[in-house]
């Protein structure tokens, strides 16, 4: 099943309108798919796109969910999907409020990398 060719940017442009900008693993391996399986790639990204895009829901709810789920991961991603949540109007309260939920499922050590993204996000101010 051919696509029309894509580019590289195309992809890029999907993560800088969620993040503002591409993270640099996931730009390594935007670079990899285009080299090695740009139809994989594509479909993928595609995917990826209808997930975090659903009509049911607005950007902030799936955003949020995002950084429960990753957080309940520890996985750093989860930092990504705060900024993305916060460029989509979230606050400092929801994000604590679900870094609480996200706890539920991992205990602290969800509680306490949420912690970190936060502080980052929103830094004291003196």
């Amino acid at each position: 099943m051919s696509r029309p060719t894509r580019t590289i940017e195309e992809f890029e442009q999907r993560y800088k309108d969620m993040l503002g900008f591409t993270p640099p693993k996931i730009a390594k391996r935007l670079k990899l798919g285009m080299r090695t399986d740009p139809e994989l790639l594509g479909a993928l990204e595609d995917w990826r796109l209808a997930a975090l895009t659903p009509e049911a829901l607005d950007q902030k709810t799936v955003q949020l969910m995002c950084f429960a789920i990753l957080l309940a991961q520890t996985s750093e991603a989860a930092a990504n999907h705060a900024r993305a949540a916060v460029k989509a109007g979230a606050s400092r309260q929801e994000l604590h409020a679900t870094a609480g939920l996200a706890a539920l499922f991992r205990g602290l050590a969800a509680f306490n990398m949420a912690g970190e993204i936060i502080n980052e996000l929103f830094p004291e101010t003196p």
